[in-house]
């Protein structure tokens, strides 16, 4: 009897390794969990940022208004800048990276705060690193995950990111009373959640293939309808005469042939 080798089996991009979770790849789960720390961190100090700077600060409602105003602003109009820069340059994880590690510094200086502007400052830190990391960071879950896997994917990120928006003002109001209402340290402590998120970037992988492809399957863009020539149509029958069309049909190899002739 002779043995048959069987052909190894392609190996798996990096990017796509399975995780603990079935159907989700590691660059998912990873990324999941950094937005957990990350939502975690930022709901602590977002419920806190207004009574901060008007019980503290001193500062008026208007000025709580601007600030988040900007700080919105901010984080959408980059959403785009970010995604062509990173589609020009590639390099995912460096953008991802970047975005978190900006919104992990704003913490400390927003506990450094002793006037509004630089809550501003801190504020609109925070946000240019969301910004930043959005487009990136949704760019690789998509390349992570399998076609058929992907809304499942996306829908795992997103659970996680609503159970940290669910944890963060829980915590955020609990160290608040435990150290008598010390505003600075309730946001020095919020800062290790986004510490932790950053440190686990270094374990997300760059897909081997263009992120690009992924809604093609790797195939390359789809080419266009336009510039296609059009089928030719049979010719129209001379006026006065029964406007009958003979429309030639391929014959597959099951089919007969058909005879086709002119009916006056």
């Amino acid at each position: 009897m002779h043995r048959i080798e069987q052909p190894p089996e392609p190996e798996r991009d990096a990017a796509e390794q399975p995780s603990p979770i079935q159907g989700i790849s590691r660059n998912v789960f990873v990324l999941s969990l950094v937005s957990l720390c990350t939502d975690i961190s930022s709901e602590m100090i977002y419920p806190l940022v207004p009574l901060f700077l008007t019980g503290v600060l001193g500062a008026p409602a208007t000025v709580v208004g601007l600030i988040e105003g900007l700080a919105e602003a901010t984080a959408n109009g980059l959403k785009l800048v970010s995604g062509r820069m990173t589609d020009r340059r590639g390099r995912y994880r460096v953008w991802v990276f970047a975005g978190y590690g900006l919104s992990a510094l704003a913490k400390p200086l927003l506990a450094l705060a002793t006037l509004w502007p630089l809550v501003l400052l801190a504020r609109l830190l925070d946000r240019f690193g969301k910004g930043v990391r959005t487009t990136p960071r949704d760019a690789l879950i998509a390349a992570s995950s399998d076609p058929a896997q992907r809304g499942r994917a996306f829908g795992f990120h997103r659970s996680m990111d609503t159970i940290g928006a669910v944890i963060g003002p829980l915590a955020g109001v609990g160290l608040l009373a435990v150290t008598a209402q010390n505003f600075r340290l309730v946001f020095l402590l919020a800062a290790l959640p986004a510490v932790i998120g950053v440190s686990l970037i270094g374990r997300v992988r760059d897909p081997a293939r263009p992120v690009a492809s992924v809604a093609t399957g790797g195939r390359g863009p789809r080419p266009s309808r336009i510039g296609r020539p059009r089928a030719p149509t049979a010719p129209s029958s001379a006026s006065g005469c029964s406007s009958r069309s003979a429309t030639r049909r391929t014959p597959s190899s099951s089919s007969a042939r058909t005879t086709w002739a002119w009916v006056p």
